[in-house]
């Protein structure tokens, strides 16, 4: 079985390797990629959609060099490809406007403030994940440990 990927994008390196770490539970069952950059992380999805890879969840910060993380969000919302794929926003410097954007240009499914509870990204992120095994209707039996047994349940499937 293929694994689906967890797209990891933060310009400062220290940031993205503790994202990285605390999604270390979950590697057994997703690909976890690192980028440095919006246009990177739209260059790897382009690729990873060319090799009919799945991108489940793109956890971002917001603000980088370049293109915003919210721009680029908004953009994968946009692109019907990626309809599933779930985004959380992780920043600290986002203003008000930023995070009304997030959500309703953006599609935002979760928000997270610098510095985050591991436990709490961890756990929106099973159910996140969860939640677009189902939308794509992937077989979610042989990734139940790594899955939100709460969503499946309130999806009926379990």
């Amino acid at each position: 079985m293929e694994k689906i990927n967890i797209i990891c994008v933060d310009d400062q390196r220290e940031v993205l390797d503790a994202v990285v770490r605390d999604l270390q539970p979950l590697e057994q069952w997703f690909n976890i990629e690192e980028c440095e950059s919006a246009d990177e992380c739209l260059s790897l999805m382009e690729e990873l959609d060319e090799e009919g890879s799945s991108i489940g969840l793109v956890i971002s910060d917001h603000v980088m060099p370049g293109r915003s993380g919210v721009d680029m969000l908004t953009e994968i919302a946009s692109d019907s490809r990626y309809r599933f794929t779930r985004k959380i926003l992780l920043t600290g410097l986002a203003s008000h406007q930023d995070t009304i954007d997030a959500i309703n240009d953006a599609g935002v499914d979760r928000y997270f403030e610098k510095t985050w509870n591991p436990d709490e990204l961890i756990a929106a992120c099973k159910s996140l994940l969860t939640q677009f095994v189902l939308d794509s209707g992937m077989d979610y039996q042989t990734m139940l440990g790594a899955l939100d047994v709460q969503v499946l349940y309130q999806s009926g499937r379990v």
